[in-house]
């Protein structure tokens, strides 16, 4: 998942559960105070212990965040951007133009003449061949050294029977059989962001070797692989666990930035950074619902609430491995029914969030509106009742033994592993602890930074967990991207790429197959409302209430809200302006 996600900036800028996590606490020395030498920086704070950490814009599964996303398109073009409607917009993409054919397998996609990269060379079909060479090889190689994020997510790989250029700016793709258009391009070619062939393609008949070679200077942005771009930025200087500095690219042949850097900064806290915000440290930045009540502290901000286009969850671990025998447990739905029940998602919005959410009860959230969601799951499907989970676990053989459920000498006890550094997420996994107590569930929480909470799974080693959260500053966990028509393929499907917990349902199977293939409009809401249904039901995932990012900004920075993309779920500082 982006994971591939959650933002970001945890309810800012960068929004997201999926942001890669690390460790000091220094300061970037680089002030966004309001003197006139430092006003045109954008100091933007990062969420708690997360920081960049693959600079190349073929993502592995492992850091498939929104954080490396947002780094990534500062630097680099899309072939199709994704606009804040969902839908593909030609002016901002590499692409000009796709025609399909009439049976809906074959893909013509013509590339804009105008894109250059930094080196003045044209950016061409052979860029889009060899960043999808890339994406299959670490998708398909048994020896591959790691594995691509975007696997299982619009017909990647085992989908694309050929990626061919055809003459300097024309690439034909061709499927193995028909599909959805406005699916595969929205999932599918939506995840090519083309990197320069001339600077990468260093063992072009060895692919292993080539990806050890990417893996090995994936987070080196100094490396000079790394100053041919063809984005609205280039990478100037960093100072691990401080700051990324990021400059105009004066060759981007998009709309320029007048902002003359942009800083992400490293920050230890919710807390730290609620503090460089008040000082003026940092000037882009978010409100943990935490700090809530001392908003007003922040007087030369503007705040500004909006959902992104995803959704929060807890991780389940299915596998016969997963220690206790938690995972078979785990894979009885009366059981997950029961963890269901015991979350207050109307108490956590009420008294944690202030009433900023919504109650989620599936894959596709009520916020923000879209043609998506299903209206019937307004009504949740496991309202929260822990004496009814209870009596539902009593219902199948178990009883208290010192208040902890027990059937055949089996405890019904695991450990929770969440993302530390945010006190609201401390305080949304303790109460879930207590509800669950209620039912006899002993539940042990384990906090620890957001890299090694993703290490525990993704590639998933089902010994090492049982139930996680990538939770970051906020509570989200999953942003639709790359799959931005939200079928959920790649995430609950058998065998995905972002199915650590490896959720196996020949069901759930089967109504995403059908989503992938030819469908009127009509047909396809229809079948997105049965999988949202089966998936609300099954509980391939536990839910959590959903939260809107909240984000701070100085008053003097403009564009910021306006040019914010919730379904790409990123920012774009080439369109800030100063006041």
């Amino acid at each position: 998942m982006r994971v591939r996600s959650a933002s970001i900036l945890v309810g800012s800028l960068f929004l997201s559960g999926f942001l890669a996590a690390c460790g000091s606490t220094t300061t970037h020395s680089t002030s966004a105070s309001t003197s006139k030498t430092t006003v045109n920086t954008a100091v933007i704070g990062l969420s708690p212990q997360s920081s960049p950490n693959w600079f190349f814009p073929v993502l592995s599964v492992q850091d498939y965040t929104d954080l490396n996303t947002q780094v990534e398109s500062l630097m680099y073009m899309p072939l199709l951007y994704i606009n804040g409607q969902d839908q593909v917009q030609f002016s901002r993409s590499l692409a000009s133009g796709i025609s399909v054919s009439h049976d809906d397998t074959v893909y013509t996609i013509r590339l804009g003449h105008q894109w250059k990269w930094s080196n003045g060379d044209p950016v061409t079909a052979q860029d889009v061949v060899f960043t999808w060479n890339i994406s299959k090889a670490a998708s398909t190689l048994s020896n591959s050294p790691w594995l691509y994020g975007g696997v299982g997510i619009g017909g990647v790989p085992s989908g694309w029977k050929s990626v061919t250029a055809q003459g300097k700016y024309t690439v034909v793709v061709t499927l193995t059989k028909p599909a959805n258009p406005t699916e595969f391009e929205l999932n599918g070619l939506s995840q090519i962001m083309p990197a320069p062939a001339s600077a990468w393609n260093k063992y072009p008949t060895n692919m292993v070797r080539e990806l050890r070679y990417i893996e090995s200077i994936a987070n080196s942005p100094s490396n000079p692989a790394y100053r041919v771009v063809d984005g609205p930025y280039q990478f100037s200087s960093m100072s691990p666990n401080n700051y990324w500095d990021f400059v105009p690219n004066p060759h981007f042949d998009g709309h320029r930035s007048t902002l003359k850097k942009v800083v992400l900064q490293y920050e230890a806290s919710s807390t730290s950074e609620f503090d460089q915000l008040k000082s003026g440290t940092v000037n882009v930045g978010f409100l943990p619902p935490s700090l809530w009540k001392v908003r007003k502290q922040l007087t030369g901000d503007r705040m500004v609430s909006s959902y992104v286009w995803g959704f929060n969850f807890l991780q389940l671990n299915f596998s016969p491995k997963a220690p206790g025998n938690m995972g078979t447990i785990l894979s009885n739905l009366y059981v997950r029914q029961a963890l269901q029940m015991g979350v207050n998602q109307p108490g956590i919005i009420k008294t944690l969030f202030h009433g900023q959410g919504v109650v989620e009860n599936g894959p596709i959230p009520p916020e923000p509106k879209t043609s998506f969601y299903d209206p019937a799951l307004n009504t949740p499907v496991y309202p929260y009742n822990p004496a009814q989970g209870k009596k539902l676990l009593e219902d199948h053989g178990w009883h208290e033994v010192n208040g902890v459920m027990t059937r055949d000498g089996q405890k019904l006890a695991f450990t929770l592993t969440y993302t530390s550094g945010s006190d609201t997420y401390e305080s949304i996994v303790q109460l879930l602890k207590s509800s669950w107590a209620q039912e006899g569930i002993d539940v042990t929480l384990d906090s620890m930074p957001f890299d090694n909470v993703v290490g525990e799974a993704v590639p998933s080693d089902p010994t090492k967990w049982v139930m996680l959260n990538w939770g970051g500053a906020l509570s989200w966990s999953w942003t639709y991207e790359p799959d931005y028509f939200p079928t959920g393929t790649g995430l609950f499907n058998t065998g995905a790429a972002n199915n650590p917990g490896l959720y196996n349902s020949p069901t759930m199977n089967k109504l995403l197959a059908a989503l992938d293939g030819p469908a009127t409009t009509a047909q396809t809401q229809s079948r997105l409302y049965a999988y949202e249904k089966y998936a609300a039901i099954d509980l391939p995932v536990i839910w959590l209430p959903y939260d809107p990012m909240l984000s701070e900004y100085s008053k003097y920075l403009g564009g910021i809200a306006k040019s914010f993309n919730p379904i790409e779920d990123l920012y774009y500082p080439n369109y800030w302006t100063v006041k």
